[in-house]
């Protein structure tokens, strides 16, 4: 082929990609829209590994293999967390809570957080621990929840039940339905 020849096929290929290019205009709010309505996150994230500093102390961190990000739903954006999650808190005082759980799904609009399979949350200063198939964490009001089957340890009592509440630290507890060995002060 002549030089010319190919000149022109190759300046037809640029105007006709260009033209694809810009011919390709949806806007964020309809591919919001689209992936709304396919159900499909709008954001995915891996190996998360998030360090929150009050002052330059880090006061949380959370680790977590797999975050979906569903903030383009309208009423209830939430991220999820389908392969598990490990929030530990840290306090002034040097106290930390271990929160782990299989599945977890946190509400951006409520700050509830629903944790669920293998559920454990551990006070190391308490030494309180808390095993449950599902848990409610209302991240304002630093309350966790639940009208399922639970095991508490303390250092000193084994309580099994049915419907739990507790500070974010298990240091004020609340049993509903319970059994198991408790000690009573006289």
């Amino acid at each position: 082929m002549t030089k010319s020849v190919v000149n022109k096929i190759t300046s037809i290929a640029v105007v006709l990609t260009t033209a694809m290019l810009f011919s390709c205009t949806n806007d964020v709010k309809e591919v919001r829209d689209f992936l709304a309505d396919k159900n499909l996150p709008i954001g995915e994230a891996y190996k998360i590994n998030l360090k929150h500093t009050d002052s330059g102390r880090i006061d949380i961190r959370i680790k977590a293999p797999v975050m979906l990000d569903f903030s383009n739903r309208e009423n209830h954006p939430y991220d999820e967390f389908p392969k598990g999650i490990k929030i530990t808190t840290i306090e002034k005082n040097g106290d930390s809570v271990t929160i782990e759980g299989d599945y977890a799904k946190s509400y951006k609009n409520t700050e509830v957080s629903e944790i669920k399979k293998n559920v454990v949350i551990y006070n190391y200063a308490q030494k309180n621990k808390l095993v449950a198939e599902q848990i409610y964490w209302d991240q304002k009001t630093h309350y966790f929840f639940t009208e399922k089957k639970f095991s508490f340890y303390t250092s000193t009592d084994t309580i099994y039940g049915t419907g739990f509440e507790s500070t974010e630290d298990l240091k004020t507890w609340w049993v509903k339905n319970q059994s198991g060995v408790i000690n009573i002060k006289e």
